[in-house]
């Protein structure tokens, strides 16, 4: 386990070494931060100066090195707009955008799962082809017009829920965190089932089609035939099985949440990292948009990691690439 271990581990170094050579091309193909930061009034001398103190003057491959050198420094750079260090300030914005990112994936845990246990267990039932019919919208309606729906309805009409912000919070750890306070909570709600919509439809789906597929197997007829509750064969001997391609999804769509919360974040005006990195690109914030991209990238790496970890303790057949049996 440790040399399997060492060797994602080695992988994921790799893979963030890639990915800032593909970021930093990336970002050095998109405009001219220089345009943006001086005023259209300035003359060469001035253009000359700022260039030079940014580096832009330098070769690519110069610039390069110096930016992996700083990043492996923990260093990527002064925003342009803020003049902070770059990732200060997504550090700063990024507990509003996990806050949202757990409260959905658990908003589409605690749907999708037992839903689709039901619609496995009853496949010809009404209220399991109501769930699958229903399952089929939450994958087809586009995010931002849920939303806005969602504030339509409950934040206009209703008037039961706010329509946009994060509202009140609280401290916790030396983290402001808004589901600490009450006003907190309810800003929460809508945004979070917003985003948690697409994903309880995926779970419910894949949960329904685990169950279908494993309820025929031989050890399932064996727990029944000796007699077990149907709630221990359902709960351990089916679920269990079910749950590795679960945990997957559930694994990489967390770490989708929170890369593509920005439609969500800007519909709500919820002041994460998602709004953040809009706000940056119109603006051409190089250094917050490169923070933002290998935080990203790591946060991605972590996550595939211990989904390959969690396999093993769900099932022990199941071993890490590279692992002898």
């Amino acid at each position: 386990m440790t040399a399997a271990v060492a060797r994602r581990l080695l992988q994921a170094v790799m893979v963030m070494f890639a990915m800032t050579v593909i970021v930093f091309i990336a970002i050095n193909v998109i405009g001219d931060p220089v345009d943006i930061l001086i005023s259209p009034d300035a003359d060469q001398i001035e253009r000359a100066r700022v260039v030079q103190a940014l580096g832009l003057d330098l070769p690519l491959w110069q610039q390069y090195l110096r930016f992996l050198w700083a990043a492996l420094h923990g260093d990527l750079g002064e925003s342009y707009v803020y003049n902070e260090p770059a990732i200060r300030v997504i550090l700063q914005r990024l507990p509003a955008t996990l806050e949202l990112a757990v409260s959905a994936i658990l908003i589409a845990i605690v749907v999708g799962v037992p839903l689709g246990l039901y619609a496995g267990l009853r496949p010809d039932g009404i209220l399991s082809r109501v769930i699958m019919t229903v399952s089929i919208l939450g994958f087809s309606l586009p995010t931002f017009w849920v939303g806005l729906v969602l504030i339509m309805f409950f934040g206009v009409q209703l008037g039961w829920l706010p329509s946009g912000g994060r509202g009140q919070t609280a401290e916790l750890f030396g983290v402001q965190w808004a589901f600490l306070t009450k006003d907190g909570l309810a800003h929460l709600i809508l945004p979070a089932v917003n985003l948690a919509l697409f994903d309880a439809c995926l779970i419910l789906r894949l949960t329904r089609a685990g169950v279908a597929e494993v309820l025929p197997l031989d050890f399932v007829k064996f727990a029944r035939a000796k007699g077990l509750r149907e709630t221990r064969v359902i709960g351990v001997h089916v679920s269990k099985n079910i749950m590795i391609p679960v945990v997957t999804i559930i694994g990489l769509e967390f770490g989708s949440i929170v890369a593509f919360s920005v439609v969500t974040e800007s519909v709500f005006s919820w002041p994460g990292m998602g709004k953040l990195i809009i706000d940056s690109i119109n603006v051409l914030d190089r250094p917050i948009i490169t923070a933002y991209l290998m935080a990203i990238v790591a946060f991605f790496v972590i996550i595939n990691l211990v989904v390959d970890l969690t396999y093993t303790a769900l099932d022990p057949r199941v071993r890490l690439q590279g692992e002898g049996p």
